[in-house]
This record gives C-alpha cells, sequence and structure tokens, in this order.
C-alpha cells in the first residue's frame, strides 16, 4: 500500500517536474529548435503522467517509458559531458534523470497475472 502512495506521489512530482518544461519551451522556441523539440516531449509526458497519478497499475507501460527514457537522457548527456560536447556542469540533469528512472523502476507496480484458459485434451 505504501508503494503505491510512494509511486502517485512521485508521478505528480516528475509530471509537474516535466510540465514545467512549457515554460522554457515558449522562451527558447526561436533559439534552440533542438532543445524546444525535446522540451515539447517532456511536457507532454509530464501530462500524462499526472493522468497516470490516478491509477499508476493501468499506466505500467507509461511509467517504464519514463523511467527508461530517462535512462537513456541521462547516458546520453553523461557520455556528452565527458566529451566536451556540453558543460559539465549538465551532469547534474543527468543525475536527476538516472534518479528518476530509478525511482520508477523501483516503485513500478506489478504486473497483474493473466488468467488463462485451460485446455482440455480430447
Amino acid at each position: 500500500m505504501w508503494q503505491e502512495k510512494a509511486l502517485k506521489l512521485v508521478l505528480v512530482l516528475v509530471g509537474l517536474l516535466f510540465t514545467a518544461a512549457i515554460y522554457p519551451l515558449i522562451l527558447m522556441a526561436k533559439e534552440d529548435s533542438a532543445l524546444a523539440m525535446m522540451m515539447s516531449l517532456y511536457a507532454t509526458l509530464g501530462i500524462f503522467l499526472l493522468l497516470a497519478s490516478r491509477n499508476p497499475s493501468a499506466h505500467r507501460s507509461l511509467i517504464a517509458f519514463t523511467a527508461w527514457s530517462s535512462f537513456a537522457h541521462a547516458s546520453i548527456m553523461a557520455v556528452q559531458a565527458y566529451l566536451g560536447f556540453i558543460a559539465r556542469r549538465e551532469l547534474i540533469g543527468s543525475v536527476v534523470f538516472a534518479a528518476i528512472g530509478a525511482t520508477l523502476i523501483a516503485l513500478a507496480p506489478a504486473r497483474k497475472p493473466v488468467k488463462r484458459a485451460s485446455t482440455v485434451a480430447a
């Protein structure tokens, strides 16, 4: 029971964090089109995470997508920072995305067992 409440809280917090990407999206739309596209994806994902917080077990695939895409984002950011493509201070964002992914995986709702019809041999 506590795990579901914790997951709902994390979904709301991450949903609000991602939805907050709307503000910088509006500011950066003309300056950096690639960043604006990425921010639009996170803003959209944030809205769906807020909706998923009502019934997390019905949205397992969305939670898994958020977790694994956060790991992917963190990995790419870390490599880019290591290679000097982006500033080293961006490693903080990498740690945040990795923490989001790890938290969502740890709290992910269990798969519900599927009832299968038994086959009777004639």
